[in-house]
């Protein structure tokens, strides 16, 4: 029997943070729970987030994962049009960036998002 596979946005397993540097700009993106990860590690790509910002995207994406915070950096370059202040985008540069991101679309299967729903989130907060 094959598995339901669903389309669903990041934003739906992750939160993210963003930032800028010049002509790069740099993702946080953390899953709320172990589960979660799982799926962003084998769904988020370089590739992938590459395909998901080509409209304006000429440069390449680096990823890096990083289990103990259940989290993948990714750097984006080339990404704002020669920097910060020669950006004619006024409101999409580094900071803006995360919601966009959450905006991308992944699959999972049905059994995978019950168990993403099912597990507790983790984080500084605590209990």
């Amino acid at each position: 029997m094959r598995a339901v596979v669903q389309t669903i946005r990041l934003a739906d397993l992750a939160h993210a943070r963003s930032g800028d540097k010049a002509d790069w700009v740099d993702f946080g993106l953390f899953a709320w729970n172990a589960a979660g990860y799982a799926v962003l590690v084998r769904e988020v790509t370089a590739q992938r987030v590459a395909e998901h910002f080509a409209p304006w995207l000429p440069g390449q994406v680096d990823c890096w994962c990083l289990p103990n915070i259940l989290s993948i950096k990714l750097v984006l370059h080339d990404a704002l049009q020669g920097g910060g202040a020669r950006n004619l985008r006024l409101d999409n540069l580094g900071k803006s960036m995360a919601a966009a991101l959450l905006r991308m679309e992944i699959n999972v299967s049905a059994d995978e998002l019950a168990a993403c729903r099912a597990a507790p989130r983790v984080g500084w907060w605590g209990d």
